[in-house]
């Protein structure tokens, strides 16, 4: 009995002493077969008054579901928990163990497991499925984490990075990034400005006095939001957001004046078919290999395609210039050349017009994007992330579960606070 006992246990990786494990045998429940443990559990002392005279008062048997390395055959195991009066104090009791919490049927090491699982970009299905259980105990394990996410308002890092993201029912959530480490500081589920502003004026003045940068879009209010709450930080105009408002506002007026003429002529077929020509810096564009194009019925290099295309419109090359002049800029953290431009009195398309007095209302953080080393670009993989755990999910319906598993994923609990979560619960 001894050395089954010792086996078993070794097999289970089960290190109680109190769990003394007396046969195993394969029983077909409801169609499938089920690998049964057969355990006793025993109380040594009376947890009251720590007392070993008790007196045995019968068994309550408990079904405590186990992991197992084949999901087509469950494990569980038969525990008789032993019920005992003890003789000095009069009170009853019943035998506990760190394998299952009390009232639970779900092994303490399933839910690691489970945990373990969450991490990985799993839907909640398939994790239930691979460890026998229903997804409501899969989501239950998952909002068991939500109190180890917690905020110090005590403490803010020094660098800061504001977005947002769709989520739960399509809306935008903020997202708040540490610019440093690329930890998500705090996801709201709204990014309006009252929210962003309850939320962070929790944090001790200290402690928001200590930011000293905030990177974010051309969002219109975030730079409000962050001179009210930051009074030192500056504010940074993310770079990759200025190119694509540059690219953008080109592109609208191209396709405007391309509208202009007939659908076969030249001028047309040129600013049609090869439009991401037009959005390419001009240096990469190939300038001694011709190639033949079906379109012009002609052999051409890129370069000569685009001003061929741009002599269509005055305009329209005015604005393809200041879209390349301030792109080279902004990879050449060119500040002198960024101010040329931005007070250049040329005459440009109505959009790129007004790309370029948005950047002048946010003058100063359009120059600091241009010489910080910060930008938004770890918290655009974030988000790209965060759309692959919604997909892998088929979406969210509750904004707490999608958070956790943000974090989750994340790796903010470590290996060893999971595995010692569920033993002191």
């Amino acid at each position: 009995m001894s050395s089954l006992n010792d086996y078993i246990k070794f097999t289970l990786d089960i290190e109680d002493k109190n769990i003394i494990f007396s046969d195993y045998s394969n029983e077909n429940i409801n169609g499938k077969i089920y690998k049964i443990y057969l355990a006793k559990l025993i109380q040594p002392h009376c947890p009251y008054c720590r007392s070993t005279n008790l007196k045995h008062n019968g068994h309550f048997v408990s079904n405590v579901r186990f992991i197992t390395a084949d999901a087509s055959k469950p494990v569980t195991i038969r525990l008789r928990k032993q019920r005992v009066l003890c003789n000095d104090c009069l009170k009853r009791s019943m035998a506990q163990s760190n394998l299952v919490n009390k009232g639970c049927y779900i092994s303490n090491t399933s839910k690691r497991k489970i945990l373990s699982a969450l991490t990985e970009d799993r839907s909640m299905t398939s994790i239930a499925r691979e460890h026998n259980v229903s997804v409501n105990t899969v989501q239950r394990v998952l909002q068991s984490c939500s109190s180890k996410f917690y905020d110090d308002f005590d403490h803010l890092p020094e660098h800061l990075a504001f977005d947002e993201f769709k989520g739960v029912g399509k809306k935008l959530h903020f997202i708040c990034l540490d610019g440093d480490t690329h930890k998500v500081v705090q996801i709201l589920r709204t990014r309006f400005k009252p929210d962003i502003l309850r939320y962070f004026y929790k944090f001790t003045p200290k402690a928001r006095a200590m930011v000293k940068t905030v990177t974010m879009d051309l969002n219109c209010y975030y730079p409000l939001v962050a001179r009210e709450l930051f009074p030192n930080a500056q504010i940074v105009i993310d770079r990759f957001h200025m190119v694509q408002m540059l690219t953008r506002s080109f592109n609208i007026f191209r396709v405007q004046i391309m509208k202009q003429f007939n659908k076969r002529s030249r001028e047309y077929k040129l600013l049609k078919s090869p439009w991401k020509l037009y959005l390419m810096k001009y240096g990469k564009l190939n300038k001694t290999t011709p190639y033949y194009d079906w379109h012009f019925k002609d052999s051409l290099t890129q370069e000569h395609v685009v001003l061929d295309g741009l002599d269509c419109d005055q305009t329209l090359e005015n604005t393809y210039w200041v879209m390349q002049d301030f792109m080279t800029a902004i990879q050449d953290n060119d500040e002198k050349k960024v101010i040329h431009l931005l007070h250049s009195k040329q005459s440009v398309g109505k959009q790129m017009h007004q790309t370029l007095l948005t950047f002048k209302r946010n003058y100063s953080g359009v120059l600091n994007g241009i010489t910080s080393t910060y930008s938004n670009g770890c918290l655009e993989g974030v988000n790209r992330k965060i759309k692959q755990i919604e997909r892998t999910a088929y979406g969210y319906r509750n904004f707490k579960h999608l958070l956790i598993r943000i974090r989750l994923e994340e790796n903010i609990i470590k290996e060893k606070e999971s595995n010692s979560y569920f033993l002191a619960a």
